[in-house]
């Protein structure tokens, strides 16, 4: 079962996903994609780290998603990846110029054979004008791309906004 949740800045997203793999009754483990590079994303990460359960295991990985999930996910277990678009920004500024591609596209191949429950938590971010800025276009034309292939890969998409899920594929979780 595959997962994408979307939603905007504090939309409610990763608290759905959170609930929602609780409600599984599996073991979980948590990928995180952030790196705590300024004083606001340490903040935020004490804060998550605060919010989930101490049972859960952790993997930070801000790069190789797709080798931590392929060791993750088990029929018997629950990965709840968090987020999609850190993990974008990562690679978007990673000096190799084609690793953002190649990441992206080994996700991609794998996620159809994962089993257990995979819970994927990502930014929707084109909700908005287009960018200006060279980069940041970039990053929402590469957010967009990827949430669409997910999309289609995915057993179920929710949207999430002012803490409300919306199913947009799939069954009805509530």
């Amino acid at each position: 079962m595959i997962e994408l949740i979307l939603g905007g800045a504090r939309s409610g997203k990763s608290r759905l996903a959170e609930q929602r793999a609780r409600a599984s009754g599996l073991p979980v483990t948590y990928i995180a994609t952030s790196q705590a590079l300024d004083a606001s994303m340490v903040e935020r990460i004490a804060m998550h780290q605060q919010q989930r359960p101490a049972e859960w295991a952790l993997v930070e990985e801000p790069l190789a998603l797709a080798d931590v999930l392929r060791r993750a996910c088990a029929s018997d277990q629950c990965v709840l990846v968090d987020c999609l678009t850190l993990w974008l920004t990562n690679l978007l500024l990673d000096p190799d110029p084609q690793r953002m591609a190649n990441e992206q596209q080994q996700l991609l191949d794998i996620l159809p054979g994962l089993t257990g429950q995979v819970i994927l938590v990502s930014n929707e971010t084109g909700l908005g004008v287009v960018p200006m800025g060279e980069l940041t276009r970039r990053y929402v034309d590469a957010a967009g791309w990827l949430h669409q292939s997910l999309a289609q890969l995915s057993d179920r998409v929710t949207f999430c906004v002012a803490g409300l899920p919306m199913t947009l594929k799939g069954k009805s979780h509530d």
